[in-house]
């Protein structure tokens, strides 16, 4: 019996070695960021190509209203301006839908786009999809995207308190070169 344990030990190991092995897929700096379409917060819909010519800010993050994400958005609430007169747009998207985000927004007073990715389809092109099976939710995960649509930063694991200031920073660092 003892050697039955430790076979599916090494096979359990060994499983998940490989998921976790083949499933490290990332976007690279400079690489086209990838495309997407999807409803805000209004329903309106959005796409990539819709930015073009602007810097792009688009952040991931986990859940509407809990208190990492709510810290995140109204960081990139409170840094709007800044980032605007940088020539950017923050677009936040979760795997939350259209009426989730419209609370958000209004209780938090949020004047940029949010995102209704319910298909996960989206999160899950940039890498950033936890799958729990029965449980989706987005990684915080930031893109920095350029005016020819690609990616200048990543904030893989980003800080809810510091990625839009580290956005804002590097924003102004990659415009003055």
């Amino acid at each position: 019996m003892e050697w039955l344990a430790i076979t599916l030990s090494i096979i359990t190991m060994g499983t998940m070695f490989w998921f976790f092995s083949t499933n490290k897929k990332v976007l690279k700096l400079g690489q086209s960021a990838p495309e997407f379409k999807l409803p805000d917060q209004y329903g309106r819909m959005h796409t990539l190509a819709d930015c073009q010519g602007k810097w792009v800010a688009l952040y991931f993050y986990p859940k509407d209203d809990t208190p990492g994400c709510t810290k995140q958005a109204c960081a990139f609430r409170d840094g709007l301006q800044q980032l605007t007169d940088l020539g950017a747009e923050v677009i936040g998207v979760s795997v939350d839908d259209i009426n989730s985000h419209a609370e958000f927004a209004k209780k938090f007073h949020l004047q940029f786009t949010l995102l209704a990715d319910t298909t996960a389809e989206t999160a899950a092109r940039y890498h950033s999809l936890i799958n729990l099976g029965i449980i989706k939710f987005a990684k915080r995960n930031t893109f920095l995207i350029d005016p020819h649509g690609k990616i200048a930063r990543m904030y893989l694991s980003a800080s809810a308190a510091r990625n839009s200031s580290d956005v804002i920073a590097d924003l102004k660092q990659l415009q003055a070169i």
